[in-house]
């Protein structure tokens, strides 16, 4: 599925509030900005069987009380399953999961710091990190050049001439 028809899927499942598809359109330029980044289009999650993603806890060797959570998304199910970062004595799946909505998500958990994106299938010794706080960062920025870009309700209306 192309990036473009994961945002409109991501904006027609977003509360119909009156706010949350125009938000959620107002950032998606800054998602599909980070996930041409990457290579896939659709990433495996390994989540448990009450459908939450899985969280790792990685401790800094060097620094001990250091520590970061992560979420591993993997370019294939094999990977996912077979992976060294696979729970053995878990009862974790492997799910597919656009990438456009694995970045939407990643602002939604709050524990999360980062999302590891493994580009190569057989390959778990590297992959690209994609940190919570920079996805913030972008996304902040987004937000306010959409502001900047939207008139003012205000000042796009004419002011009639017999307003007195």
């Amino acid at each position: 599925m192309n990036l473009d028809r994961q945002v409109q899927l991501l904006i027609d499942n977003a509360p119909q509030d009156g706010q949350t598809p125009g938000i959620v359109a107002a950032i998606a330029p800054a998602l599909k900005q980070l996930a041409l980044q990457l290579r896939h289009s659709q990433y495996y999650i390994l989540q448990t069987l009450n459908q939450r993603w899985m969280v790792t806890a990685l401790r800094n060797r060097a620094q001990p009380d250091l520590e970061k959570q992560v979420i591993y998304a993997f370019p294939s199910v094999k990977d996912a399953s077979n992976g060294a970062y696979a729970p053995k004595d878990s009862q974790a799946v492997a799910v597919p999961v656009p990438v456009i909505h694995i970045l939407f998500q990643m602002v939604a958990i709050d524990t999360l710091d980062s999302v590891v994106f493994f580009e190569k299938s057989g390959d778990v010794s590297a992959g690209t990190e994609v940190r919570r706080q920079d996805l913030q960062t972008l996304i902040q920025a987004q937000l306010q050049q959409h502001l900047q870009q939207k008139p003012h309700p205000l000042k796009s209306r004419p002011v009639p001439p017999d307003i007195a």
